[in-house]
């Protein structure tokens, strides 16, 4: 179904790992990028796509949008109105709100889907989660998630809404608690060598994510930060737990911390904190 195929984006990582995917499948692959030097890629703006493009998109079967968001957002109204009504128009923004109120405005009739890998393009994609916000459903947006599913992802679906508020946790939440633990680290002037000398595996762990957090691209983490609706939300949150944390200690009451155990394992449930704990355990074995 998907033989001709625009990836805005494509040169970036999200943008070729789906444009590769795509091509493997036996598409022909399009990837426009105002600095694209590749053979295969096209120097356009896909907010304003010259002839070349144009043609591109008004032939293609999908064009997906591996964009930052205010890219993806003013380039809704000039890609939706050279599309076919029969194709799909997807997106791998990080928060899908916005770009759902925006399509369900200038572009109703057009099939779309917001995608969003929950995980790094380095890592291989079977067996990961890949989350699907569908905002006007049809058979391309079906034969696509399908299409995903073949090349061995998770597909789970959920509402935009539902998107942001679970990746506020799943990533806002994440990344301001590692990233704090990192500032923590430079204000308490720690030898990073001496702990990973004698690190235990949590502490490795912690260290760990945050190597990698801070070696990657910070516009990819301020998005997350910034442009989530629900982030502030979950970064006092964080806070609050570190507050409640510190409360109980200062009372010197250790009921009061054992309080706070017994919260936590509410919040888990048993059968998913059992599952979890095991796991944990199978992860720090492999630690060195």
């Amino acid at each position: 179904m998907f033989e001709h195929c625009v990836v805005a984006g494509g040169t970036g990582e999200v943008g070729r790992m789906f444009a590769g995917r795509l091509a493997d499948s036996g598409a022909q692959v399009l990837c426009l990028d105002p600095a694209a030097s590749a053979p295969a890629a096209l120097a356009d703006d896909i907010r304003a796509p010259g002839p070349e493009a144009a043609r591109a998109i008004a032939a293609a079967d999908l064009v997906l949008l591996a964009v930052p968001e205010p890219v993806a957002l003013d380039a809704i109204g000039p890609v939706t109105r050279l599309m076919r009504t029969d194709a799909l128009f997807a997106d791998t923004l990080s928060v899908k709100g916005g770009i759902a109120e925006r399509l369900h405005a200038l572009a109703p009739g057009i099939q779309a889907v917001g995608l969003n890998p929950m995980f790094a393009p380095s890592l291989p994609l079977p067996g990961r989660p890949v989350a699907a916000a569908t905002v006007t459903d049809g058979p391309a947006v079906r034969a696509f998630l399908a299409l995903i599913a073949g090349w061995g992802a998770r597909v789970v679906e959920m509402s935009a809404q539902e998107h942001d508020a679970l990746t506020a946790a799943q990533q806002a939440a994440t990344h301001a608690a590692v990233l704090a633990f990192g500032l923590a680290l430079g204000e308490l002037g720690a030898d990073i060598g001496a702990l990973r000398a004698t690190a235990p595996p949590p502490h490795r762990t912690l260290l760990q994510l945050l190597a990698r957090i801070s070696s990657g691209t910070p516009e990819v983490y301020w998005d997350v930060q910034s442009g989530n609706p629900h982030a502030q939300a979950a970064r006092r949150a964080v806070g609050h737990g570190l507050e409640r944390l510190g409360r109980a200690v200062a009372s010197g009451d250790p009921s009061a911390f054992e309080t706070l155990f017994e919260e936590l394992r509410a919040t888990l449930g048993e059968r998913h904190r059992t599952e979890l704990a095991d796991a944990c355990a199978e992860l720090f074995a492999q630690l060195r």
